[in-house]
């Protein structure tokens, strides 16, 4: 008999970032001990749950064989151990091992109910989520949870899962929405997710996200995905509503406007076809209706506030130049070991006309950390860079400079793209660099999920610039002769080009093995390497490399030398020679087709041990200026062709 079961986690409101994480964790846990046919996830703020079929009543008998002392020990050393084992002597029996035989028993071990291993279980599960951040509810010296557990459901079929957990004890009784619902609810499997719906709570986060969604592509609003499942994980009864605000605030610019909806109060904004903002925005209510309005003017009443505050501080700060400020920067902290902004800023202009910036860039490089000092980035901290660029064109600067600044932050993802200018490029990767440079040579080097720098997005950002821009800058020299820096650029360079770019692992293999460390270069191999692998010639001549590899390397042969023609046969060896004296110099994709029936007759019909030690010399040394020459492009012996898949 297969049982369904049950369980629902229910706390205070759990930032919704931290949501997914936890019942990842929660989902694996449970189906290593439920071993469940399926298994489902759901949360919102105030409820993590899990949802199984498929689990057995109880786990099948087993026999454990237990050995006694040595059969030669005697009749009394036999009646112990079986009045050991609740049997008697007769009933024994022997085993043989290595060191001899024994007196064995085998004894029945009864599988043990499953509502049993999830009683045990369930409590180090819940509480062992790995949570960015934990708290003590119940006073010092208990257990941690993101937020205070408040109730906990456990079915398993019709009966309840017994535990506890800091005094809370498992049962069937559920809440309902904080304002809306019932506070205590008892449920069943069945109904379980309708009776949350009866009290203002939707389980599903897609049909949260999709109320969201729905709303906002209606009214015409823009859709910010990433803002719609924010406010999914925000909400248990997701309501909509239309605001609207003063048209003067629409002198603001445009993205000073979207960061105080989107980043501060969560709103959705207005755009015309032609990208400008329209004075009305959506707000998320988490309750069931507004029919008198006060919701819509409370949230009406605090974004005009915060406009207020916004054009407040963009009037003050424009009364002192940008570069004015350049003093300033020397009381803001970059890090405690690596002195102030100022100190990095001169470090970014010095990189920048490493990285030959021309005046342009080292203009953008110098005023690109000001903004830090003004007060629109210490109230609207997402803006900074961006407040920079824009102060920058009121007050004149020209258009590469103001534009460099705007953009020398990104990229910030990877779905944020690149900037745009040379001198953006140049001075967001010299800023990136400075980061990546200076964190690690203090020993700030990320470790498991904690990077406080974001060394990982800076390291990300280096890597997609150079590939991106086709700036041509080896990695090598960008590391100053830090190993450690440049392994670890080294991995994001791998899994730039596998994540994001779509280029098979083996392929990447083989072309960093041939080097990565001009990326330029390394893009235009892969894409040459893709190119051609679809050929029908690919896979066998590749693995004819990795046969020449494996031969040259026992044969322990490190010549680097030429083979010579006057101790060539005629036939496949002279032929095979021919055709790569031909080929030399020529790309990859000429040569493959013609090389490949030369390679397989060579390895057909001659023997590279040959008995005369010249010759022998001679073979390996073809062999090894044909392997040598097409490891420029990638080593082939790390492509893995359909035999090995």
């Amino acid at each position: 008999m297969s049982l369904r079961f049950l369980l629902e986690i229910g706390t205070e409101e759990i930032p919704d970032w931290m949501i997914v994480g936890a019942l990842n964790h929660l989902q694996d846990q449970v189906a290593k001990v439920a071993r469940p046919a399926s298994l489902k996830s759901d949360a919102t703020p105030r409820r993590l749950v899990i949802r199984a079929e498929g689990i057995i009543e109880r786990e099948a008998d087993e026999e454990e064989l237990l050995l006694g002392p040595p059969k030669s020990a005697g009749p009394g050393a036999a009646a112990g151990f079986a009045k050991k084992m609740g049997t008697t002597p007769d009933r024994l029996g022997t085993e043989t091992t290595a060191k001899g035989e024994y007196l064995s028993f085998k004894k029945k071990v009864e599988g043990r109910r499953s509502i049993d291993i999830l009683a045990d279980a369930l409590p180090g599960i819940i509480l062992g989520i790995p949570w960015p951040k934990a708290m003590y509810w119940n006073g010092k010296g208990s257990s941690r949870f993101i937020r205070p557990i408040r109730w906990l459901v456990a079915l398993l079929g019709d009966q309840v899962v017994p535990f506890e957990i800091e005094d809370v004890r498992s049962g069937n009784a559920t809440q309902g929405h904080r304002i809306l619902g019932k506070k205590d609810v008892a449920v069943a499997i069945d109904t379980y997710e309708q009776q949350l719906r009866d009290n203002y709570v939707e389980l599903s986060s897609d049909a949260r996200y999709d109320r969201i969604a729905d709303f906002v592509q209606v009214q015409g609003a823009k859709l910010d995905m990433a803002l719609a499942r924010t406010l999914t994980y925000m909400t248990e009864w997701p309501t909509p509503i239309v605001g609207t605000f003063d048209a003067e605030y629409l002198q603001l610019p445009r993205e000073i406007l979207v960061t105080v909806m989107r980043h501060h109060q969560r709103y959705f904004a207005f755009e015309t076809p032609e990208g400008e903002i329209e004075p009305r925005f959506v707000a998320v209510m988490n309750t069931d209706g507004d029919p008198e309005g006060l919701v819509r003017r409370g949230n009406e009443r605090v974004l005009r506030a915060r406009f207020n505050d916004a054009r407040f501080f963009c009037q003050s700060d424009l009364k002192r130049k940008l570069e004015d400020r350049l003093p300033d920067l020397a009381h803001v902290t970059f890090q405690a070991k690596l002195g102030s902004y100022l100190d990095k800023t001169h470090r970014i202009v010095e990189l920048t006309k490493e990285l030959h910036g021309n005046e342009m860039a080292q203009r953008a490089a110098l005023l690109s950390k000001t903004d830090l000092t003004t007060d629109m980035v210490k109230e609207f901290t997402d803006l900074q860079g961006i407040v920079g660029g824009l102060y920058a064109r009121e007050q004149g600067e020209p258009e590469h400079v103001w534009r460099a600044i705007y953009e020398h932050y990104k990229p910030l993802s990877m779905e944020d793209s690149i900037p745009r200018t040379h001198a953006g490029q140049i001075v967001a990767l010299a800023d990136k660099l400075d980061t990546l440079r200076e964190c690690f040579r203090i020993g700030l080097v990320p470790t498991g999920s904690k990077d406080p720098f974001a060394l990982r997005r800076a390291a990300q950002g280096v890597v997609r610039i150079l590939v991106e821009a086709r700036i041509s800058a080896p990695l090598v020299d960008l590391v100053k002769g830090d190993e450690q820096l440049l392994e670890f650029l080294k991995d994001r360079v791998s899994f730039y080009f596998r994540d994001t770019r779509g280029f098979r692992y083996d392929e990447v293999n083989a072309c960093m093995a041939a080097g990565y460390s001009e990326l330029v270069d390394l893009d235009d191999r892969l894409k040459r390497v893709q190119a051609v692998r679809s050929t029908p010639d690919f896979e066998p001549i590749a693995a004819s490399f990795k046969r020449i590899k494996n031969i040259l390397t026992q044969a322990g042969f490190t010549d680097t030398g030429k083979a010579r023609p006057d101790l060539l046969e005629p036939g496949p060896e002279r032929e095979l020679y021919d055709e790569y004296e031909r080929g030399e110099g020529q790309p990859l994709e000429s040569r493959i087709a013609s090389l490949r029936p030369k390679v397989d007759l060579f390895f057909d019909k001659v023997l590279v041990n040959a008995p005369d030690r010249a010759v022998r010399h001679n073979r390996l040394t073809l062999l090894n200026n044909l392997l040598t020459d097409f490891s420029t492009i990638a080593d082939f012996s790390e492509i893995v062709t359909q035999k090995q898949d």
